[in-house]
């Protein structure tokens, strides 16, 4: 049997009805077990009096969704639970375990644990409305969006045997459970429901409309779930005054979800969603927001301050045109708060127009050249589990056309992340897909090229068909051995290396190198940080200190991530890359930060104290540390990005930052932050500047040239973790600058085929007739999302190039170039004394014209 709703996660609680009693505790670290009868949790209980761990019963037997991080809870604020289990709580110590307690959807055990207990995590969703860390003075947004619940009925739903490696399985549990949920909610609503207007089971009632509220929300049915959240409502009035403050809340949150929906924001954004907006913007139906409005201000009557909900309150009179203009003056959020200091040029949202016309949840990207034409192609993959790759190839003439089904990749369903290679060397590109990210163990898909257009699943026949929960990962040759290995950082479990044999087939090495550390790992990124010729890896984890791991030189590493300053141990880290901000030859490490919390970033940008710590970014001191230069170069604000990455959106030859913001919940809504470099001292926000300030929730990143003109443009997805908050998929098209650029694509011989690891040495001089070096090694990017392996490196104005040097990581060849004009695409090739020019098409996105791609020998000084 399904349980009708989590006992903890409700964002109406009891709380709300009465105080905690006292106990000389505010706080209390817990796990729970819940189960649906009492015999089961009576049986449960003896083999814990046993000596049986209940970590392991939690995880085995719990129909909580706690149950996936076996039964924890973390720090939880005893105001927040229900009545009887705070009775349950009453003089139970560290390491003891509470009685049954009955509760709406079964029985429950609890078990207090000993302060010094370490998190080990939570999926996305657990915990959003208690505190996380132990940081209580974190606010976390209201549960609208109905994630929660959704997974638990996954969970919980009877799976066959495999089904981990079956994404048919897969998508029919989601549906199936869903719907079962969804109609046991709906008989336990209308068969509880007295005829009587005050009923005698108020806070149980309101929990069951709210739970089917949020089965609805999750769906995307808003019409439902405002419906349910309002018979809610009106049962909080007559009955549990009390909780009328954080309906108004929800209810402010659901009318501008489907007041977005109404309007057909997220399937055609153009500048709806943008912030700031764009003069005379305004929704053509604006009921609906006037209904959030109402809803918000009734909320703010009672607490004036929440930062969060005056910014909501803001984004409801955007829609109706009355921003900032009609705001009441003490709720205002001013566009000040977000203005930019300085402008590179409006880019513009295309991917429509150019066919890349995807509506999806949360997505993964990769842009490469697949097929071998000189024209990049595009890879997208989707959070819905039902959902099949998009594989768009580029007809170079300014649009896409999605093959996936002739591709072979129809049957590929689901996937957060992605990351390309050629793992096999044979001259065409794969790429691998990351999958069970927040929710459940699923196999990933190692994709390979057959060089015909077509791809192959491979996955098995690797040695890669373990099911993990994972979106990070990273191809690195450990051994210089000419083949390119993968790293991966799984959530509640050990990393993995796989060896790549160099046969079609990985060895697991992950033990004997010493990098199985169990962890909630979000991001696993590649460099030789301290240029010793060998890759080393940093992890960055949601929950618990990074990892840092130095290569040995013989297939082992050895974790130094506090002796090397970079541990972040309290800091939820996430997306994070290696890149040389300042251009001195030594790759620099940028950990983002993540928190539920928009009220967080908000008060950052507001000046308001806030308790969430910021990205950091670390400069490599070139003696094995790093020093923390945050608020040197003015990035200690709090962005809360999961999806991100790196480019040079100037052309001046300093890497820039896009930081696709946002959180699962509707309510969380925050403007995608793009951060200029300026020459490797500091950088500035110019996102308002350049129109990128989308609201909705970003996931993968890429930058990259997609009309081979000289200018990078940003792909960036904008779907959220339901099917309720897919979006369109956005193209920002670069509007150009008057900089020199250089496009570099090696080819490895003895190398990896991509050439990831290699190094490249641009010596430019610009009009200013100064000597400078810019840096760039070969690699896709940040950890969520992929860039093209060829290198795009800007040259800033009137350059000339005075030598072009390649340092490739196994054979130690450097390869000097001093005859290379800027603006053209070049191709090395490891060992060859002359480089080809390249000239792909060039055109505009929607438009039918370019040119043929051909390869043009050009002649070169010898290697040095």
């Amino acid at each position: 049997m399904l349980a009708i709703v989590p006992i903890l996660f409700l964002s109406f609680n009891s709380s709300t009805i009465s105080s905690a009693q006292s106990s000389g505790r505010d706080e209390v670290l817990l796990r729970v077990i819940v189960v649906n009868t009492e015999n089961e949790a009576k049986q449960i209980l003896e083999e814990l009096k046993s000596g049986k761990e209940f970590g392991t019963i939690a995880k085995n037997k719990s129909i909580d969704p706690s149950a996936e991080d076996f039964g924890y809870l973390g720090k939880v604020d005893l105001a927040t639970l229900r009545p009887e289990l705070r009775e349950a709580l009453h003089g139970v110590g560290p390491d003891q375990i509470t009685n049954i307690v009955k509760v709406p959807g079964g029985y429950a055990i609890l078990k207090v644990l000993a302060a010094s207990e370490g998190e080990i995590g939570q999926g996305m969703g657990a915990n959003r409305d208690l505190p996380l860390s132990g940081k209580s003075s974190i606010k976390y947004p209201v549960d609208v969006a109905g994630q929660v619940i959704a997974d638990l009925a996954f969970q919980k739903y009877p799976k066959p045997a495999g089904w981990e490696q079956n994404f048919k399985a897969i998508c029919e549990i989601r549906q199936k459970s869903l719907s079962l949920l969804e109609d046991r909610i709906k008989t336990r609503v209308h068969s509880s429901e007295p005829a009587a207007s005050t009923p005698d089971n108020p806070v149980d009632l309101i929990q069951a409309r709210y739970a089917l509220a949020q089965v609805e929300a999750y769906q995307g049915k808003m019409d439902e779930a405002v419906s349910e959240w309002e018979a809610a409502y009106k049962i909080a009035v007559a009955s549990v005054p009390a909780g009328v403050a954080q309906l108004d809340a929800v209810l402010g949150v659901a009318y501008l979800h489907k007041s977005e929906m109404d309007n057909d924001v997220y399937r055609h954004p153009a500048d709806k969603c943008v912030f700031p907006p764009r003069p005379g913007m305004k929704y053509d139906n604006v009921a609906d927001s006037g209904k959030a409005v109402e809803h918000f201000l009734n909320y703010l009557s009672q607490k004036p301050d929440d930062v969060q909900t005056k910014w909501l309150l803001n984004l409801a009179y955007m829609t109706m045109g009355k921003y900032p203009a009609g705001v009441p003056e003490k709720y205002l959020i001013p566009p000040s708060a977000f203005a930019s200091k300085e402008n590179a040029g409006m880019f513009t949202d295309v991917a429509s127009s150019a066919g890349i016309d995807v509506v999806s949840m949360a997505n993964g990207v990769i842009v490469d050249d697949f097929d071998n034409d000189g024209l990049l192609d595009v890879i997208i993959s989707s959070y819905n589990v039902c959902e099949p790759l998009h594989y768009f190839h580029n007809n170079g003439d300014g649009t896409f056309t999605d093959r996936a089904a002739q591709a072979g990749l129809s049957d590929q369903l689901g996937g957060l992340n992605m990351i390309q290679a050629d793992y096999n060397n044979d001259g065409c590109m794969d790429f691998l897909v990351l999958r069970g990210a927040w929710e459940f163990p699923v196999r990933k898909s190692l994709l390979r090229n057959n060089c015909d257009g077509t791809f192959t699943d491979v996955t098995a026949a690797a040695g890669l068909a373990q099911a993990t929960r994972t979106q990070a990962a990273v191809w690195a040759d450990i051994d210089n051995d000419g083949f390119v290995d993968l790293f991966v950082g799984n959530e509640n479990g050990p990393a993995q290396l796989f060896r790549n044999r160099g046969d079609g087939t990985f060895e697991d090495i992950s033990h004997s190198s010493g990098v199985d550390k169990i962890a909630f790992s979000k991001g696993a990124v590649a460099a030789d940080y301290d240029n010793d010729g060998y890759v080393d890896f940093y992890v960055s984890n949601l929950y618990g200190a990074n990892f840092l791991y130095h290569n040995n030189h013989d297939r082992t590493f050895t974790e130094v991530a506090q002796k090397a300053g970079v541990q972040l141990a309290d800091s939820q880290s996430f997306a994070s890359w290696f890149f040389d901000y300042d251009n001195d030859g030594w790759p620099d490490l940028l950990v983002n930060s993540f928190f539920f919390s928009p009220d967080e970033s908000l008060r950052s940008y507001l000046g308001l104290p806030y308790s969430a710590k910021t990205l950091k970014l670390f400069k490599n001191m070139k003696d094995g540390t790093f020093k923390d230069v945050t608020a040197e170069v003015h990035l200690d604000n709090v962005y809360a990005p999961m999806g991100a990455n790196f480019g040079d959106v100037d052309d001046d030859g300093f890497l820039d930052i896009y930081l696709g913001t946002g959180g699962p919940e509707y309510g969380f809504l925050l403007p995608k932050v793009l951060l200029r470099n300026q020459q490797g001292e500091s950088f500035a926000d110019i996102s308002s500047s350049a129109g990128i300030g989308d609201l909705h929730k970003g996931h993968g990143t890429a930058f990259a040239d997609l009309r081979n003109a000289g200018h990078e443009d940003i792909l960036a997805s904008m779907g959220g973790a339901t099917p309720g908050d897919a979006h369109a998929f956005r193209l920002f098209a670069n509007p150009g600058n008057g900089n020199d650029w250089i496009d570099i694509k090696l080819i490895g011989v003895k190398s990896n085929h991509g050439a990831i690891g290699a190094q490249i040495k641009v010596m430019v001089e610009n009009n200013d007739h100064r000597a400078r070096t810019i840096f760039r090694t070969v690699n896709s990017g940040g950890s969520f999302g992929a860039s093209p392996l060829a290198q795009h490196i800007g040259l800033g104005k009137s350059a000339q190039i005075l030598s072009v040097e390649i340092s490739w990581p196994v054979t130690k060849t450097v390869q000097r170039f001093q005859d290379v004009r800027p603006n053209q695409f070049i191709q090395v090739s490891e060992f060859a004394k002359e480089y080809k020019v390249l000239t792909p098409k060039r055109f505009e996105f929607g438009a039918k014209r370019g040119f043929a791609s051909k390869l043009t020998p050009v002649a070169s000084s010898p290697l040095q």
